[in-house]
């Protein structure tokens, strides 16, 4: 067996063990005899040197599977009128950090303003449990400054790569604001901090016995920045500076003020809901994208025959392979996700059309059909390159990774644009290296 060969069937059989659904019962009679087994897919966990963690289900979209919708009113009573925007923006921002650390796919989280009713309505797939929901938005920011400490004290608490910090009394609550301003010497976005009096006095003592150490801040426990502390800073005024971009810097007044003002949040309704396209409409379009597949392996088959049937194969290991990625990552499949992936699948079986019709050329000017094989890889490798990058700049313009506010931001083209992604970059490696080495393998001829 070739290297090639054995690297497929490697990671063909490290795809299906992934792949395998989450506690699934399969359950049969054979010659009189009950078989029932629970076939379950493992968990990665890498604590040492990676700290990754997969449990390796299959996330869902809300319109899949459907979730949980809380309301949250923010308590303004003690915040000031000109603060309150902020003050709600900093408390959505709070709460799409714990939902990105809880794990929770593509949430749909946004603040809605009646009258004098600060709300912050947000929908959680795959989540039906209250209490589960209360534990992960319904608590109000802490924001903690923490100070450098030898790794030996016995004291330190959190840490930073080998970098261990301790709790000081300096706290979100001696922290006025948080806003973006420039340097008048360079014209570069900074963040400026104002603190109360109280907490002017403790910022001083603090910046003293940390010179050129790093000044941590945290918020819910989570390091935001570490900024270098250069001079004693009093009166209560400092300016974090690190080469910011202006949303960078914004992203960062943000998340401190979720802390400067602690705005409560109390959830005043929560509901489940079922999924939004139905549980009728998605079976139909799940058939619809099975008949299909089925439609195209026929075609393949029937036009090119054995090299078709290879083509096929190539193709189930495209899709083993692109179930396995998408629970490693995690990718959240919903319907336009869906229809990336098949969209995906139609590309790749265009790259193996492309090939095969070269070497039908190469194959009528006399070439042996080994000569004609390679022949008709190479020649419609820069149609294939061509074509495919094109489309991977369009996904890259729909995800829109930068965030920039001139294109979309939405959450659905979004996830429709990363498994267009994923399926070209997977289909490129199944249409030529494997559906290539299966050829050479096992349909040699002289």
């Amino acid at each position: 067996m070739n290297k090639k060969l054995f690297f497929i069937i490697l990671i063909t059989l490290v795809a299906i063990i992934i792949d395998l659904p989450k506690n699934y019962h399969l359950k049969f009679d054979f010659l009189g005899h009950h078989f029932d087994y629970l076939i379950s897919s493992p968990t990665i966990n890498l604590e040492k040197p990676f700290h990754f963690h997969r449990d390796l289900k299959l996330h869902l979209g809300l319109d899949l599977q459907g979730g949980m919708e809380v309301v949250l009113e923010a308590d303004m009573s003690h915040i000031k009128p000109e603060d309150r925007d902020d003050a709600l923006q900093a408390a959505k921002e709070v709460i799409v950090r714990r939902v990105d650390l809880y794990g929770v796919a593509e949430p749909s989280i946004k603040t809605l303003r009646q009258n004098e009713h600060y709300r912050i309505i947000v929908d959680l797939p795959g989540l039906d449990d209250y209490q589960e929901a209360l534990d992960l938005i319904g608590t109000t920011a802490q924001l903690e400054f923490k100070e450098v400490v030898d790794l030996n004290d016995s004291n330190s608490s959190q840490s930073a790569n080998t970098i261990m910090f301790r709790s000081t009394d300096l706290t979100g609550k001696d922290l006025k604001k948080a806003f973006v301003q420039f340097d008048p010497q360079n014209g570069q976005p900074v963040v400026a901090l104002q603190f109360n009096e109280e907490g002017a006095k403790k910022f001083a003592d603090l910046t003293a016995r940390n010179l050129n150490k790093p000044l941590a801040i945290f918020l819910d426990n989570q390091l935001i920045s570490a900024p270098i502390v250069q001079q004693k800073i009093i009166g209560g005024n400092a300016v974090i500076s690190g080469n910011f971009t202006l949303d960078e810097a914004k992203q960062l007044a943000i998340t401190l003020n979720a802390g400067a003002l602690p705005v409560p949040i109390e959830i005043i309704q929560q509901q489940n809901i079922a999924p939004t396209l139905g549980k009728i409409s998605v079976q139909k379009s799940l058939q619809a994208g099975l008949v299909g597949l089925i439609m195209v392996a026929l075609f393949m088959i029937l036009l090119y025959g054995r090299s078709g049937f290879i083509a096929v194969i190539g193709l189930v290991i495209y899709g083993l392979l692109t179930l396995a990625i998408y629970k490693l990552i995690p990718v959240t499949i919903s319907l336009p996700g869906l229809a990336g992936f098949i969209l995906s699948i139609g590309m790749a079986v265009d790259a193996n059309i492309l090939i095969f019709e070269r070497m039908k050329e190469e194959l009528r000017k006399g070439h042996s059909w080994n000569e004609a094989m390679e022949l008709g890889f190479g020649r419609a490798w820069d149609s294939i390159k061509d074509a495919n990058i094109a489309t991977l700049i369009t996904t890259f313009i729909l995800f829109n990774p930068l965030n920039w506010s001139f294109l979309n931001t939405s959450g659905l083209v979004r996830g429709f644009a990363l498994t267009l992604f994923l399926g070209i970059v997977i289909s490129l490696f199944t249409g030529v290296f494997v559906t290539r080495t299966l050829l050479r393998t096992f349909y040699v001829r002289k």
